[in-house]
Order: C-alpha cells, then structure tokens, then sequence
C-alpha cells in the first residue's frame, strides 16, 4: 500500500483537529477543567502533545543554524561566491518585504477594516482585561527600538545569545566562523569543516525523525487552539482578518510567483507541493525558527536547491526575512489607526512602511513575536499600546497564516538565489 504523503498527513490532522476541537469547545467552553478521560481534560492533551512536537523542533534549532550556516559559509567563502550571493539574498529579501507591506497597505485601505459605516469602530471593540498584560509586555518600547536590531546582530555572549535564542547574534557569529575557517592552512580548514558536516547530517537526519510525528503534533496544536478561542469574533475584527489573508494570498500567488517566473525562470506552482510539508508545519507552529529544519529538508530536497545554497539563504531568512510579519504588523497599525480616527496621511502611513520594514528584521521566529514590533509602531505614530489587545482575537491564526508565507518566501528566495548561481531545480519552467 502506497504511504500517505505528509503534507496530506498533516493536512487531515488539521482537518481532524478543527472537529476535535470544535467539539471539546461546546462541551467544556475551553475550560482545563472540563471533564476528559481518567480526569484529564481533553485540552490538556491537545496542548501536551503539541507542545512536545514543538519542543522537539526546537531542541534542534541551534545546532542546526550553527552547523548549516558554518558549512555553507566555509564553501561559499573558499569558492570566492560570498559577496554575490549575499548580495543577491539580502536583495531579494528586502524587495519581497517592502512588496509584502505594500500590498497589505493597500488592501487596508481599500476595505478600510477600521470603519464601520463609515465611523472609526473604536467604540465598538471595548479591551477586554487581558489587554493590559500585553500593554505590560510592550512597555517602554519606542521607535528608538529598531537600532536594538543592529545590537543584537553582535551578542557580548554567543552562549548566552544560544541559550536565549537570539537567532540574529548566532547567525553573524557562525558567518564569521565559516567565513575565518576558510582563512586557516588546509588540514585545520578540513578537520574543522569535516566536524562541522558531521554535526549538520546528524542534525538532518534527528529533523527526518521528528517529522514522522509531525500530524500527531499539528493536530494537537490546532486542536488546542480551537478548543480555547472556537470559531468566533467581532464583525471589524472578522473583516480584518479576512483582509490580512487576502493580502497574504496575493502575495504568496501572485508577487512571489511572478519572480519566480519571471527572475529564477522556474514553474511558480510547482512550488507549492514542495513546499508543503514545511509551509503545514510553519502554520501549524507559527514559527519560522521551529520549522527552519523542515524548510531544509523540502527545498533540498523537494526543489533541489543545493546545501552550499540552501544553508546561507534559509537560516538568514528565518530570522531576517519575514514578509508575512512585516504586512501583518503594517496591516495591524493601519487597522488601530482607523478604528481611532486617526488621520491617515501619507508621512503616518510612510512611517508605519518604514518601521515595519526595519522591526521584521528583528522580530524573533516565534509565535506572537510581531506584537513587540506593533507596538513600536503604535508609539511612533501616537496610538496607545493597549490597543494591540483587541488584535489578540485572531491573533494565533493570522500568526499561524503569516509564518506559512515567511517560510513560503525564504523558500522563493533559496531557488531565485540558486538558478542566479547557475544551479538546476527540480521545477523547470513549462
């Protein structure tokens, strides 16, 4: 009997679990203590099985970066390539984010999520308590924020940064040791790259094993978020949301497959079926950092983009390239914006381009990270902070949502970056 292939797996674990949760929903109203088996509440199943799948995502995710990003380092480095191909990636990043945030922008402005008949529909989304402990987690962030960035890439403690999961101090420090192991006489260069190899294959290889329980874990994360927050919403906040995945779609169908087309000269749509493990597991996780092994594993594999390629250009994207955060957290700040009455004129709305283009940057590859950057922005343009409370309703399947499009343009960017090099795919153009 053939095996079922995982991304249709994973896609009737989604399936499963939205009737999963749904059902515990009604019946215990999200409540841990609702009744279960043997005492224990379904729900708590649900988050115990997702968070497990989750924590073994991310037992791997620093030695892979170090391991990934070293190697690939040390090939690019002693084949001459480094300053075009990172030329070329961080190009294609920052062009694809800005397309990303434009996109958003114009959408939220053309629904006007904001405005209900007309009126800023403020009045109509009360915070509800929970507003001022996120109001608390963002406190004291400013615009002057976006320079952290910059200080972060340099962490005083690489160990520490490892232990934090600071991915942009960890990403500059394993580039500069790829980068110097080049520098050194042949034998060290070889016992130094040998070791590193071996770490990245053993790391591949733990990523292949953890991926087998992928839909038992994507069910229970999906599960327990239904079974928490159900189906329903504010009618602003429903149409908000609507308008952020119809942003994201147009970005995802038709800006990222026209360079595809147009610049890697490769068939766009054949990039969605290899890229569906990892784009399931990314809206599953809502996290570009967790689903980094996963992306590897499809582009290498799936689209055959080569190691040498593959391991500079993804691991700087999941940490660099958010394209889905960056319309999210534009589209968000517009959407408050309207809701207060906020006069929209083109130098606040270029403000808010400008910051969510330079926060994306930073914002950590884990789930709900983009709240911190919002609120920058909010700042900047003189909203208050506690209204990112109200953004919570939806928040976990728009983040779901917009990581699947992170991972989908880091994914873009290792092919286009790849055939730029003169390397082959497994997706030639019709």
């Amino acid at each position: 009997m053939k095996k079922i292939a995982l991304h249709w797996q994973i896609l009737i674990a989604i399936g499963l679990a939205a009737i999963a949760g749904s059902i515990v929903n009604q019946t215990g109203n999200g409540d841990p203590a609702a009744p279960g088996v043997l005492g224990i509440s379904f729900l708590s199943v649900f988050k115990y099985v997702g968070t497990l799948f989750l924590n073994a995502l991310r037992m791997i995710i620093v030695p892979l970066i170090m391991s990934s990003i070293i190697v690939g380092m040390a090939g690019i480095g002693s084949s001459g390539n480094l300053g075009a191909l990172g030329g070329r990636t961080l190009l294609f990043y920052a062009a694809t984010t800005l397309a990303a945030i434009l996109v958003g922008l114009l959408l939220i402005n053309a629904v006007g999520p904001g405005y209900v008949d007309g009126k800023p529909a403020g009045e109509l989304m009360a915070l509800d308590g929970s507003a001022a402990d996120i109001a608390a987690r963002v406190e004291g962030r400013d615009a002057g924020d976006v320079a952290e960035v910059f200080l972060r890439m340099v962490p005083a403690n690489v160990v520490k940064a490892a232990v934090e999961g600071q991915m942009l101090g960890l990403i500059f420090f394993a580039l500069l040791f790829g980068y110097f192991m080049t520098k050194l006489r042949d034998e060290l260069q070889k016992a130094l790259f040998n070791f590193w190899d071996a770490v990245f294959q053993v790391m591949m290889k733990m990523t292949e094993w953890i991926m087998m329980f992928a839909p038992i874990g994507v069910f229970g994360l999906i599960a327990a978020v239904i079974a928490e927050t159900g189906f329903s919403a504010a009618r602003p906040l429903a149409i908000f949301a609507i308008t952020v995945v119809a942003a994201l779609l147009v970005h995802a169908l038709v800006t990222l497959p026209v360079l595809l087309r147009a610049v890697g000269g490769v068939s766009p749509y054949k990039m969605f079926p290899a890229m569906a493990p990892a784009m399931l597991t990314a809206f599953s996780t809502a996290s570009s950092s967790a689903t980094l092994p996963v992306t590897m594993d499809c582009v290498e594999e799936n689209v055959g983009v080569s190691n040498r390629i593959s391991s500079f250009v993804l691991p700087l994207g999941a940490t660099v390239n958010m394209n889905g955060t960056a319309l999210y957290e534009c589209a968000a700040a517009m959407f408050l914006a309207q809701a207060y009455g906020l006069e929209l004129t083109f130098g606040v709305q270029f403000t808010i381009v400008i910051i969510a283009l330079l926060t994306s940057i930073g914002v950590a590859g884990v789930p709900s990270a983009s709240l911190v950057a919002i609120a920058i922005i909010l700042v900047a343009v003189g909203l208050p902070v506690e209204a990112i409370g109200v953004l919570m309703v939806f928040d976990r399947i728009l983040d779901m949502a917009r990581t699947s499009i992170n991972i989908f343009g880091d994914s873009c960017c290792a092919v286009i970056v790849a055939r730029l090099s003169g390397e082959e795919t497994k997706l030639a153009a019709n």
